[in-house]
């Protein structure tokens, strides 16, 4: 693995920890298209706490993982590859197509994410 693909998996990490702490931030306080799009796919409003703290959890555990526990990091960014295959799934399931894109962003991000620490796991002595 070249030292090019590694910073770029790395700054894919860092985007992934910035998107989830804005999306944290939107649950939270409510935003009117995050209230939107759970209501399209069929979620209560009462789930959004339950959900920011899902994904600020894995925004949390990128950044420990970032700053030297890759274990911890590992865990994180596959909690938040399956919380968004979750979301996809429930885009999928409720026919919403047209929002699809923000939660599958999330999940590529997500998967960099692992990526990058399972290929930092993987040189380890």
């Amino acid at each position: 693995m070249t030292a090019s693909t590694l910073t770029a998996l790395a700054a894919v990490t860092v985007a992934c920890v910035a998107a989830n702490a804005f999306i944290v931030v939107a649950d939270l306080s409510r935003a009117r298209f995050v209230l939107a799009n759970s209501a399209e796919v069929g979620l209560k409003p009462t789930t959004l706490p339950y959900r920011a703290a899902l994904k600020g959890a894995g925004s949390a555990g990128l950044v420990i993982g970032l700053i030297g526990v890759t274990q911890l990091g590992l865990a994180a960014a596959l909690g938040l590859v399956m919380f968004y295959v979750g979301a996809v799934g429930a885009h999928l399931r409720a026919s919403v197509l047209h929002t699809i894109g923000f939660p599958l962003v999330f999940l590529v991000l997500a998967t960099g994410s692992t990526i990058y620490f399972a290929l930092v796991m993987a040189s380890w002595p």
